[in-house]
């Protein structure tokens, strides 16, 4: 029941730092996932793999209000959706086979890197300039294999690549946040189904595991992340977000130098 109640914690977190903040809820919740499972006494060399697992799995969920709020807003542009699509599901899958195969420290060290750098984005406000055109089909399913096995690396929607991609190619902030909202389904989608997969057949995974996924920490999660996200994006409105995210941002880099740190 402790460990439920955490799970629920990790997932209201979540919720409420996405709507404020605009960031995907894997950002908080594999770090937080890692924390508990290791506390549980998770059998270690599973704790990254059940942690990206079942973050993913948990974005199928959100993903679906997230995109409803976004398409009645017109800031989904479809087409994109569709074109990186294919993409999307080759890389992510075949990102999970890869994960499979990794340690749980390279893992951890690399979600640990990847937690340095999205901190940083937030402090100095990185953003790329607008130098170049949506590429054509080929250079489209190409660039959603990149974003599919990175993301399916860190158990995110994919937001943190695919916005700055969006951008870079021209693309409005609102409908770049949008559509990548909509491509983080498919992330989810192809990056549950492959850490399952991958899971069957491994020794030692906890109670109520279905592969590499964790179905007690993702209920847990889903139930309060749905409630709360909403509550986030009010919140947004009445509070200074910028300086929310540099605060959220020192956070990052002491749970990611944290994560370096315990493999070292």
């Amino acid at each position: 029941m402790l460990f439920f109640i955490l799970y629920v914690i990790s997932g209201a977190v979540a919720g409420v730092l996405a709507g404020l903040l605009g960031i995907g809820g894997g950002i908080v919740i594999v770090p937080m996932l890692t924390f508990i499972f290791t506390a549980q006494g998770v059998a270690y060399e599973h704790i990254l793999h059940i942690a990206l697992g079942t973050s993913l799995a948990s974005i199928l969920f959100t993903s679906v209000s997230s995109v409803k709020a976004h398409h009645k807003r017109e800031a989904v542009l479809w087409n994109i959706v569709f074109s990186i699509t294919p993409g999307i599901l080759i890389g992510t899958f075949f990102g999970t086979k890869i994960a499979a195969m990794l340690s749980t420290n390279f893992l951890k060290g690399f979600s640990g890197i990847f937690l340095l750098y999205v901190a940083t984005q937030m402090v100095m406000g990185i953003k790329p300039k607008p130098t170049r055109n949506i590429p054509n089909r080929l250079g489209m399913v190409s660039m959603g294999g990149i974003i599919g096995i990175f993301s399916s690396l860190v158990g995110i929607g994919g937001g943190t690549i695919s916005v700055p991609f969006l951008l870079w190619c021209n693309t409005a902030m609102h409908k770049a946040i949008g559509t990548a909202g909509a491509i983080g389904f498919p992330i989810a989608a192809a990056g549950a189904l492959g850490y399952a997969i991958n899971g069957f057949g491994a020794s030692n995974l906890p109670p109520y595991s279905f592969g590499y996924i964790n179905l007690t920490a993702l209920s847990g999660i889903v139930i309060a992340s749905v409630f709360t996200a909403p509550y986030g994006a009010k919140l947004a409105h009445s509070l200074p977000v910028d300086k929310l995210k540099k605060i959220f941002a020192i956070l990052l880099y002491f749970v990611g130098t944290k994560m370096i740190w315990s493999i070292l």
